[in-house]
């Protein structure tokens, strides 16, 4: 959904962002993500918080919400 709405697969780029939360916030105001309740992260292929550290060419996952039965 994320990726639909942004018009992109992906994307390399170069930010101040700590952390996963302040790069998504980041994101959400580039592209104007709707508003999620909940939302995963990966970092480097690995689940991780939010509130992790992002070191210089990491790669991030956002996973938002999947509905299924």
């Amino acid at each position: 959904m994320l990726r639909e709405h942004a018009g992109r697969a992906n994307e390399q780029l170069s930010t101040s962002a700590a952390t996963p939360a302040d790069l998504y916030a980041e994101l959400h105001a580039r592209y104007r993500f709707p508003e999620l309740q909940s939302l995963k992260v990966a970092i480097n292929d690995d689940f991780s918080d939010m509130q992790a550290a992002l070191n210089d060419g990491d790669t991030v996952v956002f996973i938002p919400p999947v509905a299924g039965g």
